[in-house]
């Protein structure tokens, strides 16, 4: 599955510039998270796994990482693809564990965007451009703070990479830094 036709598939069960935002972050990261692990040949497919993986959640909520493989199937996805996406959500919504490495990135930057991006709005800039791993650090252990955000899924996500905290929040905030204008754009347009 091409990106764009990734893209079609995702805007398809999407339209809440949340949603969409949230997917086109993820799917940066994983690109970028690719390239600096060492798979910058399946960086294309890191990246689509990342711009669907919550493909269900803005319509189906309550069969999240369920629901998403009738809709990926449908959109012509591969076992593989299906795999990457549902198990995102292990220990969560499903007992289908990470196992590649690839997937084990998406479950650990997953809930982390999401605070990264909390994060930012409480800044002056509003940006993460200017955030360092000290103020994101603060935030984090801050419990009342993006408490949608879970810290548990966060450090399991570390704690499966074989990375510190420290390494994961910093290579997640440092892979959301050179995107987030270009997604603001896009959301924008649409």
């Amino acid at each position: 599955m091409t990106y764009d036709e990734a893209f079609a598939l995702l805007r398809k069960y999407n339209s809440e510039p949340f949603h969409i935002t949230h997917a086109l972050t993820v799917s940066n990261v994983m690109r970028r998270m690719a390239d600096e692990l060492g798979y910058g040949d399946e960086a294309d497919f890191w990246s689509v796994v990342g711009l669907l993986h919550d493909i269900d959640f803005e319509r189906w909520p309550t069969e999240h990482c369920k629901k998403c493989v009738e809709l990926l199937r449908e959109g012509g996805a591969d076992d593989r693809l299906i795999h990457a996406v549902v198990c995102h959500g292990y220990g969560l919504c499903v007992d289908v564990k990470p196992e590649h490495e690839m997937e084990k990135v998406l479950f650990a930057c997953d809930e982390l965007t999401g605070l990264i991006g909390a994060c930012a709005k409480m800044r002056p800039s509003g940006s993460i451009a200017d955030m360092d791993l000290k103020s994101l650090k603060k935030k984090y252990k801050s419990k009342g703070f993006a408490a949608g955000c879970s810290r548990e899924v966060i450090a399991q996500g570390a704690e499966m990479l074989g990375w510190t905290l420290d390494d994961l929040l910093s290579h997640t905030l440092e892979a959301m830094k050179p995107d987030e204008a270009a997604i603001a754009a896009v959301v924008a347009a649409l």
